[in-house]
């Protein structure tokens, strides 16, 4: 993975974290957006770690670089912030960043973030969650939610919201008494009917059209 940070003691205790962890390596540090999107570019990472304030290219214009919708092969780019409320995070979003983490979430969900998004699923802090995605919909999307290609079933409005609510698919599986699989088959469904790249897009459209609200 390729992480970055413009804090060199920052960027280093990062690093160190994730190389203690097995199967996780990092193959690349960056100081800046520019130098993280040309190494991710090269390298060709299973995920990318960007803090959003760096100078020259900054965070987010470095994950729309790598995962935006005009990107024709996305890198998972996990967001890390100092803080919960960054309203820079809510732009993240639509660059087309994955996870999203506070620089206090500790090694634990740091790294189940890491193998969350090299899996292709999302995770954003639990602290985050509902009020950042309720606070990036009250903000009013660019244009009206677009429709899903076919409604809906009762089921997949259940994942829907669960998904929104920042659940693995590990706990959904859990919480409807269903396998793993069947999660996967939902979740792909519905990314296929409502035209998003990954679960955090599935969020944004389930807050942006009042299926979940904030607490």
């Amino acid at each position: 993975m390729v992480v970055a940070d413009d804090q060199e003691i920052v960027r280093s205790g990062l690093t160190m974290i994730l190389n203690a962890q097995p199967g996780i390596e990092v193959v690349g540090e960056a100081a800046d957006g520019h130098h993280a999107v040309e190494l991710a570019r090269r390298l060709r990472p299973d995920v990318c770690l960007f803090d959003i304030r760096m100078p020259g290219v900054d965070g987010i214009e470095a994950t729309r670089r790598l995962a935006g919708p005009r990107v024709a092969e996305p890198l998972a780019v996990v967001v890390i912030t100092t803080f919960d409320l960054d309203e820079y995070v809510y732009a993240a979003l639509r660059a087309g960043a994955r996870g999203f983490l506070l620089k206090d979430a500790g090694s634990v969900l740091l790294t189940q973030a890491v193998r969350a998004a090299a899996d292709g699923d999302a995770l954003i802090a639990p602290s985050v969650t509902t009020r950042l995605l309720h606070a990036f919909a009250d903000a009013g999307p660019a244009a009206p939610p677009r429709q899903p290609v076919e409604p809906l079933t009762d089921r997949e409005e259940q994942i829907l919201t669960a998904v929104a609510r920042g659940r693995t698919n590990s706990e959904i599986a859990g919480e409807f008494h269903v396998s793993l699989s069947t999660v996967k088959t939902h979740v792909a469904s519905l990314m296929a009917k409502l035209g998003a790249r990954n679960r955090v897009e599935i969020a944004i459209w389930a807050y942006e059209t009042h299926r979940v609200r904030g607490r």
